[in-house]
């Protein structure tokens, strides 16, 4: 039987949130992205975040995400190599006045997983 500790760091944590880009600037932040710096891999990985997906429409970017530490995003946001990265970001991103980034959390209000993916997966090892 597994601890609650070891079940809660088991446990897929989803997080979602909405960044905005200034205009021109697309071009640029997908080059980055397309580029990463393996050490930000690194450390993205070190601070429990599994998956991270970003969709775009046109100024607005949607990012998603999977972690296993509810601290995860604030460990990599106060990490030396993301401080760099944000640099790199903050000509791209638009801010409020406060001069944080417009960005802001989403919260889950939907999911629904069916047995499709796992079947797919199990054809596949089958098949090998």
């Amino acid at each position: 039987m597994k601890s609650r500790i070891q079940k809660k760091k088991s446990s897929v944590i989803r997080r979602a949130f909405t960044l905005r880009l200034k205009p021109g600037a697309f071009a640029k932040y997908k080059h980055y992205h397309d580029n990463i710096w393996p050490e930000l891999v690194r450390e993205i990985e070190k601070c429990g975040i599994a998956r991270i997906t970003t969709f775009e429409s046109d100024l607005q970017l949607f990012l998603y995400s999977e972690i296993y530490d509810e601290k995860a995003w604030d460990n990599l946001w106060s990490s030396k190599i993301h401080d760099k990265w944000a640099e790199c970001m903050k000509p791209l991103m638009q801010f409020r006045p406060d001069g944080k980034v417009d960005a802001g959390p989403l919260r889950e209000i939907f999911r629904l997983e069916t047995a499709a993916g796992k079947t797919k997966a199990k054809v596949k090892a089958k098949s090998k």
